[in-house]
């Protein structure tokens, strides 16, 4: 059995990405319904409206799924840990800071530790703070990454040598030849997240997905890069703003994380005013074509998967 779906009790290598305050009940239980690792992204939301979600959740599966929380980013991590606690999820994932004071209290509680890391050294760091697994994010990724900027094919292998836990690929993987080429690369699995967006069950505007339908590869661009805090959005007004305020002598952090907070996040993907707000787009977003079910969009990637190991495996042997 895969070694990632051993530990986590799933039945695909399959991670959802945390997706901030638009996270929902919904999409994440069709996630681990469908037999992935489904996820809930805590944001900044309060501890109250998290709670809603998880109880949701849980009414919606009885399969493993996660909560992530974005250390430096949310102001409410103490209180987010009582709750993971309190209704023992079964995993939580962790981003956006140093782990190492929280494992411990989570594997007391035998709730599972994913971390999300950008570099050879935070994943060294991670397993050594004994985490059960690492997502190594590269910056094809949709919405906050690494400002190392490394990409997936690079970042994969070196981390992989350099770690003895599960490797969880993320960034640049939106079908099945992905999953197959970070599994030839050394990861267990795979996370996604702007794929998932284009599915029956997620809740966000239906602008949103057209938007992801008729995307090109250059639909992506980053905006943060001025102030380190380095983000990919598709292209729509708002992003346009955005880079032509960074562009100019009137910008700050202060000023670029208030326009970038979930307030406007929520603004675009919630109600689809891409005027007023942004949408996480990552670099896969040329490639999504249809609307499938999660269901048959995780059978598909898996299927997929080995099939494209078996084209591989002809090539090799010149058939």
């Amino acid at each position: 059995m895969n070694q990632l779906c051993e530990i986590f009790g799933i039945k695909y290598p399959i991670f959802q990405g945390g997706m901030g305050n638009i996270s929902n009940a919904n999409l994440t239980a069709a996630v681990s319904e469908a037999g992935g690792l489904g996820t809930i992204g805590a944001g900044t939301m309060t501890p109250e409206e998290l709670e809603q979600i998880i109880l949701q959740t849980k009414r919606k599966t009885e399969k493993p799924f996660a909560v992530n929380i974005a250390i430096t980013v949310s102001p409410y991590v103490d209180e987010i840990i009582h709750l993971i606690i309190k209704h023992k999820v079964p995993v939580v994932s962790l981003s956006a800071g140093d782990p190492t004071p929280y494992v411990k209290v989570f594997h007391d509680s035998n709730i599972k530790v994913v971390t999300v890391v950008g570099s050879v050294r935070h994943a060294e760091k991670a397993e050594a703070a004994g985490v059960d697994a690492i997502v190594a994010e590269g910056y094809e990724a949709a919405g906050i990454n690494s400002n190392y900027e490394s990409t997936t094919l690079t970042l994969i292998p070196q981390i992989v040598d350099k770690v003895n836990i599960p490797v969880v690929a993320a960034g640049g993987i939106g079908d099945g030849r992905g999953l197959a080429a970070v599994m030839m690369l050394g990861a267990s699995g795979a996370q996604i997240g702007t794929r998932l967006i284009a599915t029956q069950e997620a809740p966000f505007s239906e602008k949103y997905k057209e938007k992801l339908l008729s995307a090109t590869d250059t639909e992506t661009v980053i905006v943060g890069r001025k102030v380190n805090r380095v983000r990919r959005v598709l292209k729509t007004p708002y992003a346009k703003k955005l880079l032509e305020l960074e562009n100019s002598n009137d910008f700050s952090l202060d000023k670029f994380s208030e326009l970038t907070s979930e307030k406007y996040h929520k603004i675009g993907a919630i109600e689809g005013n891409f005027e007023e707000g942004f949408i996480n787009g990552g670099q896969i977003s040329g490639m999504i074509n249809d609307v499938p079910t999660v269901k048959e969009l995780l059978d598909r990637m898996v299927k997929e998967m080995y099939e494209a190991i078996g084209t591989a495996n002809d090539l090799l042997n010149n058939k």
